[in-house]
């Protein structure tokens, strides 16, 4: 079992940068990606970014593509999502997750860490 606990949030003018990270604990080794996803007031949840564990190859929604990088840390089991050029539909809750293999399902969701755009 893998414990994630996501953190970094705040609130932002539009056009600004936060950093968020993701810190793993538990089970983390053998994984096959981590990801983050977020969630507006009233919409389903959605993928924003992952990571590849044993390529670093990532991926991104195209609406952030050019503003956010996704990156990792091994040594301190942590995931990042640096946000960048934030834009008022960037608010949401944001969460980070781990897929256990190529075919699975993302899971092992955290509490989610609140980001506010303000116009």
């Amino acid at each position: 079992q893998v414990q994630l606990v996501e953190s970094g949030g705040g609130l932002v003018q539009t056009g600004g940068s936060l950093r968020l990270s993701c810190a793993a604990s538990g089970r983390t080794f053998g994984n096959h990606a981590m990801g983050w996803f977020r969630q507006a007031p009233g919409k389903e949840r959605e993928f924003v970014a992952s990571i590849i564990l044993s390529t670093d190859i990532t991926y991104y929604r195209d609406s952030v593509k050019g503003r956010f990088i996704i990156s990792r840390d091994n040594a301190k089991n942590t995931v990042y999502l640096k946000m960048n050029s934030l834009k008022p539909e960037d608010t949401a809750i944001y969460y980070c997750a781990t897929q256990p293999t190529s075919w699975a399902d993302f899971g092992s969701w955290g509490q989610g860490t609140q980001v506010t755009v303000s116009s």
